[in-house]
């Protein structure tokens, strides 16, 4: 490998780290937001503090041209899945250690690998459909049903997960026709105005601290998803999509030192089983696009 590779993969590398510690600081500071404040509230008044840096990555990549929308009905039907997503999730995080809503939402890539086969077409092999299973096991573990201790509210970031495969699954589909900083735009303009529709049923007063935490999340979210697309955009997706799962660690971390909260056994177990299961499926892809 020559040592502009070397380069660009390594960056590729320190970016998808830094996205996801970023995105961490994000989810833990909405999580303690949502003792106070509607999940529909805090959505709202965070994406729109996330769209100032969207605004600033535009204008580097080519101003008001690079918002423009290819294909319309797919954005919406895209937008709609990070709208679901992103209020199932944040809902968990409100009765969910922050660490067991990371681990929940890491099942995404299983649900890519079914969806791929049903809406694209794509063929899924024995080994691939193998893994699915056993990263789906690896959830039945975290979730211990027919046990007492069954986690009923991981069931909100487990569908924000499913959500979340359907909007990747539309963002394959769009890829080519919308750039990245429009899809990442329209997405969180329409999360902003479906949080804005549940003013009717009650929001609460915001101190300058809690404006100012609001604000920090949504610039910091929209730093960390910027991150991970050029993450993406300068190494192979096989090299640092590994380093995506550091997410689960820094999450532990920070429920730890926030909330003084420690993963238990079954969910260690079961997130390792599912990590392991999503770093197969990426593998068995890699080599499939290769072949």
């Amino acid at each position: 490998m020559s040592a502009a590779a070397q380069s660009t993969n390594l960056r590729g590398i320190m970016l998808m780290i830094a996205g996801g510690v970023l995105l961490t600081v994000s989810d833990a500071m909405t999580k303690w937001l949502t003792a106070g404040y509607p999940v529909g509230q805090i959505m709202t008044i965070r994406c729109v503090f996330t769209l100032l840096p969207i605004a600033v990555f535009a204008w580097h990549a080519g101003g008001l041209r690079s918002l423009r929308l290819g294909n319309v009905r797919l954005q919406c039907l895209r937008a709609g899945c990070a709208v679901a997503s992103s209020f199932l999730f944040v809902t968990g995080l409100a009765y969910l250690p922050l660490a067991d809503a990371i681990a929940f939402a890491f099942s995404g890539p299983l649900f890519v690998t079914a969806l791929a086969h049903l809406m694209l077409g794509e063929i899924v092999g024995w080994r691939r459909w193998t893994a699915v299973t056993v990263g789906f096991v690896g959830i039945l573990i975290m979730l211990r049903p027919g046990g007492d201790a069954i986690q009923w509210f991981a069931l909100l970031p487990l569908c924000a997960a499913l959500c979340g495969a359907f909007r990747d699954i539309l963002t394959r589909k769009i890829r080519t026709s919308d750039s990245p900083v429009a899809i990442l735009a329209f997405t969180m303009l329409a999360i902003a105005l479906a949080g804005l529709t549940t003013l009717p049923f009650g929001w609460n007063a915001v101190p300058l601290q809690d404006l100012l935490l609001l604000a920090t999340a949504g610039v910091v979210v929209g730093v960390a998803q910027y991150l991970m697309i050029q993450a993406f955009h300068d190494a192979e997706a096989s090299l640092i999509v590994p380093f995506k799962y550091l997410t689960l660690i820094w999450g532990a971390g920070a429920g730890y030192i926030v909330w003084g909260d420690i993963p238990d056994f079954w969910v260690v177990v079961g997130s390792l089983v599912v990590v392991g299961s999503g770093l197969y499926i990426m593998y068995r892809e890699t080599r499939r696009r290769r072949t």
